[in-house]
């Protein structure tokens, strides 16, 4: 298996021969294999292993044992406990995703503080088919059926073309010890049954079944990256970028394709949003719908649909205090304020205000249901919903809108239009100019 292992690391996977590689380790016969075969092909390695304090002392065991077998071949090492129980109901996640999650959060760490390259992950053939199998029970579309992916991103498994029968058989004849889980035993988890139960019995009715799997696996991916392909230009025809990084879906453009509902399924499916119903429904909802992945949120608008990364920013009211003798204003936005005797009404994003009319300090907020001013040039006041919907605002647009006030009233909807009540007349004496540069998108 050595001999195999190099001439797929020189042919498919060369870039990990001149890389820091991290290996993550848990001290079963995959991962301690891979580790002893990287040291054996003088790969940069250091090992990670995570103690998720799940199995008592024999947690703590397995982490002296994987730290042992660093210490022996010369290894860094690197060892964190995790209390995942705790995380996973904080969280509110199962304690497999919330052992993933974890166990991933760190070992990018890891890469940050000691310019590793390269993940390397222990995960093999068998693998692949019980992932391949659990899915196909589940149901799922053509991705789910591709197996485990050899690289994403940072993220390697080199030892993908490799039966587990394979790498303990080279672990027995290189006299490697290595720990057992007993729950792998427990065929109550749907993985370990397929692997215990099912696995087999697919193997006697073909005693090929890996090289058959390995070929099916190899022509789905290759129909998965016509369809990757074919979505990427469809994309291109229907989404378009805005300047703050929303990505605009045009969705009567998207309905001029046969299948539209799959195609926006794939097109949404790279950003965490799985969900084929809500998906679907998400097509023909009324303006203001919305539904959330992990990392994004997607909003009905009209004829489009909004694509927007989710912000960490805090859901509190934001509140600003502008005094008399501020001068500029940086945060959230660029105000500048001065007193003139000179104005003009060639730019939207300057005002001129009859100082005596307001009431200092003013404040600078976001909008809210109800709210009403006096446009000017218009005879008496509108709601803001209205004034929005007539400038074609789109939900994004009314989120980011900033408003400047005197107490209760609005004076300006920032970089849109004034509020008759405050503008100058013949009559004012002080006259004070603000002006909105707004950020390059």
């Amino acid at each position: 298996m050595q001999e195999q292992f190099e001439t797929h690391i020189k042919k498919q996977l060369s870039f990990l021969t001149n890389s820091k590689l991290l290996v993550a380790v848990s001290g079963g016969v995959d991962s301690i294999v891979l580790a002893h075969l990287c040291k054996q092909l003088h790969l940069n390695i250091g090992i990670a292993h995570c103690n998720f304090k799940l199995r008592g002392t024999a947690s703590d065991e397995d982490a002296k044992f994987v730290s042992d077998f660093a210490k022996k071949l010369r290894i860094p090492f690197h060892e964190i406990d995790f209390d995942t129980e705790k995380y996973s109901k904080e969280e509110k996640l199962s304690i497999q995703m919330a052992a993933r999650k974890l166990r991933y959060q760190w070992f990018n760490e890891l890469v940050a503080l000691h310019d590793y390259q390269y993940i390397i992950t222990a995960h093999h053939l068998d693998d692949s088919l019980e992932t391949f199998l659990i899915n196909f029970l589940r149901g799922t579309g053509l991705q789910g059926l591709t197996g485990i992916p050899e690289q994403n991103n940072n993220i390697v498994r080199p030892l993908l073309p490799f039966k587990r029968d394979d790498i303990e058989q080279y672990a027995k004849a290189h006299e490697i010890a290595w720990r057992e889980d007993a729950s792998n035993a427990e065929t109550k988890y749907l993985r370990n049954n397929l692997r215990l139960e099912v696995i087999p019995k697919l193997k006697d009715l073909n005693p090929e079944l890996y090289t058959s799997f390995s070929k099916t696996i190899s022509h789905l991916q290759a129909s998965q990256k016509i369809v990757n392909q074919t979505v990427s230009k469809l994309a291109n025809e229907v989404i378009s970028l805005e300047g703050n990084g929303v990505k605009k879906i045009n969705i009567e453009r998207l309905k001029e394709n046969d299948l539209s509902e799959v195609y926006l399924f794939e097109l949404l499916k790279p950003f965490g949003f799985t969900a084929w119903e809500d998906i679907k429904d998400l097509m023909y909802a009324q303006s203001g719908k919305q539904i959330h992945s992990e990392s994004h949120r997607l909003i009905k608008d009209r004829a489009y649909l909004l694509l927007e990364r989710k912000s960490s920013k805090t859901k509190k009211e934001e509140l600003y205090h502008i005094f008399q003798r501020t001068t500029q204003l940086e945060v959230p936005i660029h105000l500048e304020f001065e007193t003139t005797t000179s104005f003009d009404f060639n730019d939207d994003n300057k005002v001129f205000l009859d100082k005596d009319v307001l009431k200092f300090p003013l404040q600078l907020r976001k909008w809210k249901k109800g709210d009403y001013f006096y446009p000017l040039g218009m005879m008496g006041k509108k709601k803001l919903s209205k004034f929005f919907k007539d400038e074609k605002m789109s939900i994004l647009d009314k989120e980011e809108q900033w408003l400047l006030c005197s107490y209760d009233r609005i004076v300006w909807v920032i970089g849109k239009r004034l509020d008759n009540r405050f503008r100058i007349t013949e009559q004012s004496e002080n006259i004070l100019k603000i002006t909105y540069k707004p950020k390059h998108k």
